[in-house]
């Protein structure tokens, strides 16, 4: 799935003001229905210097783009992260799935992820068992 960056004050504004809040362990996203995909992340500097902040930033661009194929409409999405001693990538993939689920913005209805669903499940444990 294709998105764009979010890059004016502007933008990030009226997202902060009028979007939809979500919380989980490691992350925070705000979201608001738009035309087309886009999406952005929040790091500011008390979270460390360049080198984390950068590692953090892109640990949530590669979270964001591994869940991005199922949503199913368009939106523009902020990523801030929480405060924390140590980040790590499946924790923010984890957690924006979860939070994409719970906010309903997943193309699947049933809260399950591309991969876990019937087909591809049945035919996994179907190869095992041979």
């Amino acid at each position: 799935m294709k998105y764009l960056r979010i890059k004016r004050k502007k933008d990030f504004t009226r997202i902060l003001r009028v979007g939809k809040r979500a919380h989980a362990e490691s992350l925070t996203i705000v979201w608001m229905p738009s035309d087309e995909t886009r999406f952005a992340v929040c790091v500011g500097k008390k979270y460390g210097k360049s080198v984390v902040r950068n590692r953090l930033k892109r640990l949530l661009r590669e979270a964001f783009r591994s869940n991005a194929e199922c949503l199913s409409i368009s939106c523009s999405v902020l990523l801030i992260p929480r405060a924390a001693k140590e980040y790590s990538y499946a924790a923010f993939a984890r957690d924006v799935g979860k939070l994409f689920r719970r906010e309903k913005l997943t193309a699947d209805r049933n809260g399950r992820t591309p991969e876990t669903k019937r087909g591809v499940s049945e035919s996994l444990s179907e190869e095992e068992s041979v």
